[in-house]
């Protein structure tokens, strides 16, 4: 007999989204069940994996983060080709973040021209991340939509803010969007509505549900996007049936544990090995959770996770995935030293002998052979008298003279000292065992005793409601004895019926019983 897996219906499905033009755009989207259960349905198209690059030198990056890019972070164009032809980049995210009023301010011309330049470089799709203001971010992408209408790109985050001049600006040229919003089920649905009702068609609308870095925040968007894949797939909602892209990248690597050295926190390991484990990790648990483009940045990382989703669609073993591959000096962390220092003692040892009574029983014992010399010298400082010679002291200082017989009656001592010490542990143990005995003795003799009290106590109850019954039984047999020989005893003529001198009709009886009631004569 076969083994049959069991399957669950879907009330929905993920609409299929294409972004990006002619032979270079690129699909997602269009799963009839979860991630990667493809015993239920299909997943036409494997989650994408998109590499970011920024619009301006970072500043902040981590050394393990920049070394794949040290030589092109100053040129965006550059930066998005080396990752689509050197790192198979499948999109490539332009992260806008000059454009903060709070950093460079850069104007809505310059960011324009910036994005026409790195989408004439490459032949894969571009989605364009503004700086998540909303205000300066709907001037930027109304230019860069304008600017760029001849490449059909992917604009976001739009929020409900701005969503008007964006989605507008949006429809006119032809691009698609990223409707976000800040980890909430019913917040992605209602930014949905609200483009929906503006006229903007929904096969161009990507969600970004607001990605979070380790920790809480993963966890806490992990559990969004599931809900959000929950109501679109089980509850057939269609408002929230869209594709999720993660902008994970950028959370990760701001990490403080990304950017600790090896000499801030050594027990951490390699900050190189470090750094892209924890992207790669946080993007397998979204991949898992239902996202569909994942944005990231180190190389490797995306290596790793590509491996991962073609592992999961295409099958194969994790073995031959080769290891990371490091750019920076190998880190040597002596973990040894670090170590806190084993304790090798056994618990029962420590239980049987006491720590303090065996340090303070030798230092008793110690002073004991000394007591014999110490009254002779002072007996010799306190009395002056000169007719009384004292030969005792110079046989009194033998002993502390021999080395010998000082360790022989410290020992002895000790030896003394620990047997006192053992013995008096084990009357103790035996003690509270006598007592802990007695005590268990009580408990029970005690739950017995309350034991039979309750069942005496049942037994009485029942015999006292069995008496009660009984005594209703009597009581109600002789009222019916009663009643009926109240019955028998009764004339013959008051249990004979004659019929009425006058029939009535029956509405002849209701106006009677109308007058009789109200009172009235006939």
């Amino acid at each position: 007999m076969g083994f049959e897996i069991i399957k669950e219906s879907y009330a929905g499905s993920i609409k299929e989204i294409s972004i990006g033009a002619g032979d270079n755009a690129v699909s997602v989207g269009g799963a009839s069940c979860y991630p990667f259960y493809h015993f239920e349905g299909d997943m036409p198209h494997k989650p994408k994996i998109a590499m970011e690059v920024w619009d301006m030198a970072p500043e902040d990056w981590p050394e393990a983060c920049l070394a794949p890019f040290k030589d092109v972070v100053n040129d965006p164009a550059a930066w998005a080709k080396l990752c689509v032809e050197k790192f198979g980049a499948e999109l490539i995210v332009l992260q806008l973040k000059s454009t903060d009023p709070n950093d460079k301010d850069a104007s809505p011309a310059d960011a324009a021209a910036t994005v026409k330049k790195v989408a004439a470089a490459i032949d894969v799709p571009l989605i364009v991340w503004g700086c998540s203001n909303p205000g300066k971010d709907e001037e930027v992408l109304k230019a860069v939509s304008e600017e760029c209408q001849e490449f059909k790109l992917t604009l976001g985050p739009v929020e409900d803010a701005n969503h008007k001049g964006i989605g507008a600006s949006a429809m006119g040229y032809g691009h698609a969007l990223i409707s976000s919003s800040p980890i909430d089920v019913n917040l992605a649905k209602q930014v949905n509505i609200l483009l929906e009702n503006l006229g903007m068609p929904m096969d161009r609308v990507i969600v970004d549900p607001t990605t979070g870095g380790l920790g809480y925040g993963m966890e806490y968007s992990y559990s969004v996007m599931e809900r959000l894949r929950m109501a679109a797939m089980q509850q057939g909602d269609d408002k929230l049936q869209f594709p999720i892209i993660n902008n994970l990248g950028n959370e990760i690597w701001k990490c403080k544990e990304a950017k600790q050295s090896v000499e801030e926190a050594p027990l951490l390991g390699d900050p190189e090995k470090r750094g892209i484990l924890m992207e790669a990790v946080c993007a397998v648990s979204y991949l898992v959770s239902g996202g569909d483009i994942l944005v990231m940045r180190h190389p490797e990382a995306v290596r790793l996770v590509r491996s991962f989703i073609d592992l999961m669609i295409d099958g194969g073993m994790a073995t031959d995935v080769a290891a990371i591959s490091k750019q920076l000096s190998e880190v040597d962390v002596d973990f040894a030293s670090l170590a806190p220092a084993p304790d090798t003692a056994i618990a029962e040892e420590k239980k049987a002998a006491p720590q303090p009574a065996k340090k303070e029983a030798p230092k008793a014992a110690a002073e004991a052979p000394a007591a014999p010399a110490a009254p002779a010298a002072p007996k010799a400082e306190a009395t002056p008298a000169p007719a009384q010679p004292a030969p005792e002291p110079a046989t009194t200082k033998e002993p502390e003279v021999d080395p010998e017989a000082k360790a022989k009656a410290e020992a002895e001592a000790n030896a003394k000292a620990e047997a006192e010490a053992k013995a008096k542990a084990e009357a103790d143990a035996k003690a509270k065992a006598e007592a802990e005995a007695k005590a268990k003795a009580d408990a029970e003799a005690k739950a017995k005793a309350e034991e039979a009290a309750k069942k005496q106590a049942e037994i009485d109850a029942q015999a006292k409601r069995e008496e009660a019954e009984e005594a209703i039984r009597a009581e109600r047999a002789k009222a019916r004895a009663e009643m009926a020989k109240s019955h028998a005893t009764k004339p013959e003529a008051l249990r004979t019926l004659t019929a009425a001198a006058e029939q009535k009709s029956q509405l002849d009886k209701l106006i009677d019983r109308l007058n009789m009631i109200h009172r009235r004569v006939a």
